[in-house]
């Protein structure tokens, strides 16, 4: 497992993160109908190669790159493959393996993840392709109802499960168990938050143990410990930062090399803010980071706008906010350099 634990350092290297790019085409739509541009296979490529030709933040801020199926494998406008433009800039591809959240039968309120079946040789294809890492998203969504003990532990083996077969593919897991924040009715406490995030932090930790999931060799993904985005109470970054570290401290080992933080329907400020401080706190087991898509795409997303005129424009907007994430893994983000730009 020497290989997957010094793949997983670097995606978690001091001053770098990982970049989500792997929206499916619906959570693209949902992206691009914030400019009003139609969704097609070209939209898509020129999109993701503003960004992935954003040389300075690639090579400086960015470590890996989660892909969908069809990025991994796609070319640009120029016929350069994405994967040669990883190469120029050393960052390490990745791939969403799931297929979806689909609803659980039995319950209510809660889903399982699938796409167990098949996915061994689908690693082993992805592995010749050059993916050093790959992603499984489990969600928990907090209602009356849920999470329930089953939702969790079905939640937590499927990952398991999935990051056992990735360790066997020579591929780095990143293991995504999301507490949901923006999902329905979204109105929790931070206080639930923490109490369910330790629950499914245990669970999961429980199924990799018995799975023989080398914990060197993974990452984790989790949600940060704030209340739902439709909850009436606030609470500051440090009661963010203070609830989320102290969580993770209970329920991860410090074998894992590192944990590269969701946004979670966070703004980017809130996001990167939080993040710093909990670096700030300091004495960590784990090099903390981030694996952000919307805070780190939406500021570029906007200024972007479809238009080819736009893209130097568009790549400074996400080289800023590459910079400021990576400042933020740093313990060493301040707002004001926010305002500044």
């Amino acid at each position: 497992m020497a290989s997957l634990n010094a793949i997983a350092k670097k995606l978690v290297a001091s001053g770098k993160g990982i970049l989500a790019a792997d929206e499916s085409e619906g959570t693209i739509a949902k992206r691009f109908a914030l400019i009003g541009l139609p969704v097609t296979l070209e939209t898509r490529r020129d999109y993701r190669e503003m960004l992935f030709r954003s040389t300075d933040a690639m090579r400086d801020y960015i470590s890996g790159v989660i892909l969908t199926e069809e990025t991994l494998e796609q070319k640009a406008k120029d016929g350069t493959t994405f994967r040669q433009l990883f190469e120029e800039t050393d960052v390490i591809p990745g791939i969403k393996v799931d297929r979806g959240a689909l609803p659980m039968p039995g319950s209510k309120d809660e889903k399982i993840t699938e796409g167990l079946d098949g996915l061994r040789q689908r690693l082993a294809h992805y592995a010749k392709l050059g993916a050093g890492f790959a992603k499984w998203r489990g969600v928990i969504a907090i209602t009356s109802y849920a999470p329930s003990r089953n939702g969790i532990r079905a939640n937590a083996h499927a990952l398991a499960r999935y990051a056992m077969y990735c360790q066997e593919a020579g591929i780095v897991p990143v293991v995504e168990p999301e507490v949901l924040a923006d999902g329905e009715p979204g109105d929790h406490s931070i206080q639930r938050c923490e109490e369910v995030t330790g629950e499914t932090l245990e669970a999961v930790f429980k199924e990799l143990r018995l799975a023989g999931v080398d914990l060197a060799g993974m990452l984790l993904k989790p949600n940060m410990v704030t209340p739902g985005l439709r909850s009436r109470e606030r609470a500051s970054v440090e009661e963010v930062a203070k609830r989320t570290v102290e969580t993770l401290r209970h329920f991860v080992p410090a074998a894992v090399p590192g944990i590269a933080f969701l946004s979670g329907g966070q703004s980017d400020e809130e996001a990167t803010a939080h993040l710093s401080a909990m670096n700030q706190l300091g004495g960590l087991p784990w090099a903390l980071t981030f694996s952000y898509g919307r805070a780190l795409q939406t500021s570029a997303l906007v200024t972007w706008n479809g238009e080819e005129a736009n893209v130097p424009a568009a790549q400074k907007a996400f080289t800023h906010r590459a910079r400021m994430n990576a400042l933020a893994s740093l313990g060493q983000y301040k707002p004001e350099l926010d305002l500044a730009a």
